[in-house]
Parts: structure tokens; C-alpha cells; sequence
């Protein structure tokens, strides 16, 4: 009932910025929480932000001050602004959702996921 649509993911160098986007669509009441996760090769899949509908965040102690989460309610969509990238930051970047359907039962969902690769 619920996809989630990443985009933005790519290869840059360290010390660079990325973007990355998740669109929510589909047949649901609302999103509560919206958040990133990411799985580096060999690791278990970790949560990067948080975002819930109200506006208060969470963020990994990694990326404190580098990333940014944010997210536009009307739209359906969450951001995370990526700067001064590192090359530990690699990994396939996925979108959370969670939130209840029309029939107020509580869903969650995850999107593909988009790769990040940071070369140093």
C-alpha cells in the first residue's frame, strides 16, 4: 500500500556533498516517522536519521553535523543532505517509513535502496 522511491545516490569523492531524496505514494492516512538507514557490505543495516512528523530528529553520532534530515509533509518526502562525505560513509542508503493506513493500522515500509560510494 505504501512505496518509497529513493534517488540521488552516486560516486564522489571525499570531502564533497550528496543529496539524497525518498518519495512516499501509495494509499495511507499518514506518516509518522520517516527515516534513513544504511548497510555497508559486511555490516548490519544501521540508522543514519530520524525525522518524525512533528519535526524533531535523530541522528547517528557518525554523522552528527554533517548530515541533514528534513522532510516536506504536504509532499510526502524526505531529504538527507550529505556534507563532508568520508569513504566510511559508503553503503546502500535505504528510506523508512512509518505511519498508519486508512484502516488506522500501523504500517512500515522500506524503499530499495540508493548506493553511496565515497572514494577517498
Amino acid at each position: 500500500q505504501v512505496q518509497l522511491v529513493e534517488s540521488g545516490g552516486g560516486l564522489v569523492q571525499a570531502g564533497e556533498s550528496l543529496r539524497l531524496s525518498c518519495a512516499a505514494s501509495g494509499s495511507f492516512f499518514s506518516i509518522r516517522d520517516m527515516s534513513w538507514y544504511r548497510q555497508a557490505p559486511g555490516k548490519q543495516r544501521e540508522l543514519v536519521a530520524s525525522i518524525s512528523r512533528g519535526g524533531p530528529t535523530t541522528y547517528a553520532d557518525a554523522v552528527k553535523g554533517r548530515f541533514t534530515i528534513s522532510r516536506d509533509n504536504a509532499k510526502n518526502t524526505v531529504d538527507l543532505q550529505m556534507n563532508s562525505l568520508k569513504s566510511e560513509d559508503t553503503a546502500v542508503y535505504y528510506c523508512y517509513a512509518v505511519g498508519r493506513l486508512f484502516n488506522m493500522r500501523t504500517y512500515d515500509y522500506w524503499g530499495q535502496g540508493t548506493q553511496v560510494t565515497v572514494s577517498s
